[in-house]
């Protein structure tokens, strides 16, 4: 992890400040815009980009990805530039765990795939793409989004060790939230019986 060098009360505000920008759930809000109805009734009731792509609107999904991507990236670039690399890593979990459990939805949130994979690549973009990489892969391979997310998500805290050690620690925190967001989807995978990427 990276040298403590914010204060502590500017930490605790850069926490607060991510974890509310993570809350915005991207995925409602496009809902809503493109009249596509209540997200949380609709196929699986996930508030990511792949249930909204099982409405049908392929631009509201897009705009959710962004969106979710965006606001962990956004949380670690923005810290770093006002203070430094211990507030960027911490505004990027902060804002991980306000998707996951996001206070304007009762602390029901996504999975945090899309908001894992775009505080990556803010974090140290050459881990983020290793993460991407191994997501599409695996997902190429054997045609599973949320397998090809806890196999990216385990294969980062060892993709840090190569190319930014720093963010080891936050990578295993990280890839622990999206092993327990899963917990469902490990179920059907043992069982045989998780959905593939494509299948109705």
């Amino acid at each position: 992890m990276p040298e403590i060098v914010t204060p502590p009360v500017l930490l605790a505000v850069t926490a607060v400040l991510a974890y509310l920008l993570g809350s915005v759930p991207f995925g409602i809000v496009m809902a809503r815009l493109f009249g596509l109805g209540d997200l949380r009734a609709i196929g699986s009731g996930n508030i990511g980009a792949t249930n909204v792509l099982r409405t049908g609107s392929k631009p509201a999904a897009l705009l959710t990805l962004i969106g979710d991507a965006g606001k962990g990236g956004a949380a670690v670039l923005i810290a770093r530039a006002l203070l430094a690399e211990d507030a960027a890593q911490l505004a990027g979990f902060a804002a991980f765990l306000g998707h996951c459990f996001p206070i304007y939805l009762r602390f029901h949130g996504g999975k945090g795939v899309a908001t894992f994979l775009g505080t990556l690549l803010a974090l140290a973009w050459p881990l983020g793409l290793a993460a991407c990489a191994t997501w599409l892969a695996v997902a190429a391979v054997l045609r599973m989004s949320s397998l090809a997310a806890l196999v990216a998500a385990a294969s980062t805290p060892l993709w840090a060790f190569w190319i930014d050690p720093r963010a080891a620690l936050l990578c295993a925190a990280l890839a622990a939230l999206i092993f327990y967001r899963h917990t469902a989807n490990i179920s059907r995978i043992a069982a045989g019986t998780e959905p593939k990427i494509g299948q109705k």
